[in-house]
């Protein structure tokens, strides 16, 4: 018969599932207290989340949200990192803090969508520009035709313009 504090852990690993967009499970085994203190403090400021799970309450969880892949990425010791907002900042952020304090976490799996991703891919996503650089690149690369032509046409009527200009510059100075 299972407690209510499991219940409770796993409606509310139920609950991180099905709103997150991405979950990294890492292996914390090398961390001490106090750097996994550092590591929630640090990925809850960019807005994600650090989760110690057990890996049965998880697995009932994962059976209860409908994520079944999240079974596949638990073994050993299981942290989870939770993004709910821009997958790529949750990657960024533990691969941020990996690399500033060269803690022994690592990364093991991780979920996008529904399909597991491995570890190079996480470190990949990690690796990309955030969301709105991105979209600032892509607009910019969709104006840039749209703005040539404008120039190209704009060029002819400036043309026009300076010539007639000239001439009646000219003719005023032969008046």
């Amino acid at each position: 018969m299972p407690t209510e504090a499991k219940e409770a852990a796993v409606a509310d690993l139920v609950d991180r599932m099905t709103r997150s967009t991405i979950a990294i499970a890492t292996d914390f085994s090398g961390l001490s207290v106090n750097q996994t203190t550092e590591l929630r403090k640090q990925l809850r400021a960019q807005g994600v989340e650090y989760k110690v799970v057990k890996n049965r309450i998880a697995a009932i969880a994962a059976t209860k949200s409908g994520v079944e892949a999240f079974k596949e990425i638990l073994e050993g010791s299981t942290g989870v990192v939770f993004g709910y907002d821009d997958v790529v900042a949750a990657a960024k952020a533990v691969d941020e803090y990996v690399k500033q304090t060269r803690a022994d976490l690592k990364i093991r799996k991780g979920i996008m969508d529904g399909a597991i991703i491995s570890p190079a891919q996480v470190l990949a996503l990690a690796a990309l520009p955030p969301k709105d650089e991105l979209v600032a690149k892509l607009l910019g690369q969709m104006n840039a035709p749209i703005s040539g032509l404008v120039r190209v046409l704009n060029g002819t009527i400036s043309g026009l313009a300076i010539v007639l200009q000239r001439r009646t510059e000219q003719l005023a100075a032969e008046a």
